[in-house]
């Protein structure tokens, strides 16, 4: 099956084609809309860059087909059996994939205030697709609905409750597509089906998220109604005292649209030291940086607290995954994680499978730990292909 998974953010189109699951070619496009846009393709065999103007999302959206026509990848739009769309934001009412139509439009529209920056983008990318291509199957992949199993207890704040009722405020969770891909692949890994696993699953990258999964469903995430809350990340806050705003904003003078900017741009790691560049942090903290020391310790600091707390929810873990740009490639970051975990939690790292620069999945524990300790590279563009497909065979 032919499957072209498609990502419409405010300024890019990234877009992987897949052909019975395997990539065989990728296109992005940035800076659309500016006075020079930047694209290239990629293929096996191929890469082809080149500046020039895009438009708008329309212009990207033509010139996408024209590159894998043009570079003989497909010879018409009509070989393809789907496009699956991530969507940033599928509030409550989507916990599953759906074939996109007319009323899942509106019904996508509707979520625009819960994701203000994200999900116009990925409207618009549906829409040119279904107005220049109406023939072509169209699914809607959510970052939000491997949370919707999230008990009531986990997903609520305890907040005047007509707040959920009037304007929908409770925690939905994001990066699902790479955590379920990557529970996925764990219970491949430790040949178990899913269903009978409990695993802790940590994305860490720029943005980060951890995520308790019991018997193969989200039980708890760290993100919350917005990405902002949980961990702390490359240039967000992670969870603050929610006074810190109101105090900011009377102290400091300053507009709630600042504080917003402050709290999602400026702080994190690198508010503490200055960047959000993991592998510059690590170095300057090598060199004795004290910022950058502090850094690095807060950022491993609450990554434990969220580990012993989703020990304590899920009661027993079979694994913990590491994923993401620093969970995949940043080694003392997880030995960091690991940490004294031994007595407590049974964990133990093998420091020497730790510091392998292999690919791919892999075993990072020692043979006596009591919790298998993964590093497993996310592919949410894959899951989104895999979702897609079992959307349209269904």
């Amino acid at each position: 099956m032919k499957i072209l998974v498609l990502n419409a953010g405010s300024s890019s189109l990234k877009c992987q084609l897949f052909l019975s699951e395997k990539s065989i070619a990728s296109v992005t496009i940035e800076r659309i809309g500016e006075k020079e846009s930047y694209t290239i393709l990629k293929t096996n065999h191929k890469k082809v860059e080149r500046s020039t103007t895009i438009k708008d999302h329309h212009h990207a959206i033509s010139t996408l087909f024209d590159l894998l026509q043009n570079n003989s990848i497909i010879s018409h739009i009509n070989e393809l059996d789907a496009i699956g769309h991530r969507v940033v934001h599928g509030g409550s009412y989507f916990s599953q994939p759906v074939m996109i139509t007319p009323n899942i439009i509106q019904r996508i529209h509707s979520l625009i205030p819960l994701a203000p920056l994200h999900n116009p983008a990925n409207i618009e990318g549906i829409e040119i697709i279904a107005e220049h291509y109406p023939t072509l199957q169209q699914v809607a992949v959510f970052d939000t609905a491997f949370h919707q199993t999230m008990p009531e207890v986990a997903a609520r704040y305890p907040l005047p409750y007509q707040l959920y009722e009037e304007a929908s405020v409770r925690r939905y969770g994001f990066h699902g597509t790479s955590h379920a891909y990557v529970a996925k692949e764990a219970a491949k890994w430790l040949k178990q089906p899913l269903e009978t696993l409990n695993l802790i699953t940590l994305h860490l990258g720029n943005g980060a998220s951890a995520t308790a999964i019991k018997e193969g469903k989200s039980i708890d995430t760290s993100m919350g109604m917005t990405p902002l809350e949980g961990l702390m990340m490359g240039t967000r806050s992670g969870d603050i005292d929610p006074a810190i705003i109101p105090y900011l904003m009377h102290t400091q003078n300053i507009s709630i649209d600042t504080v917003d900017s402050l709290l999602n741009r400026e702080s994190g790691l690198k508010g503490i030291c200055g960047t959000n560049e993991m592998r510059e942090i690590i170095a300057s903290a090598e060199n004795g940086n004290e910022k950058s020391k502090l850094a690095l310790e807060m950022y491993v600091y609450r990554i434990r607290k969220y580990i012993g707390a989703y020990i304590a929810v899920l009661g027993s873990v079979d694994a913990l995954v590491f994923t993401g740009g620093i969970g995949e490639h940043a080694a003392l970051i997880r030995e960091m994680v690991c940490e004294g975990m031994e007595g407590i939690f049974g964990v133990v790292l093998d420091k020497e499978k730790n510091l392998s620069e292999e690919s791919g999945n892999r075993v990072i524990h020692d043979t006596q730990s009591k919790i298998a300790l993964l590093v497993i590279p996310t592919n949410e563009e894959l899951e989104i292909a895999r979702e897609t497909e079992r959307v349209i065979l269904s």
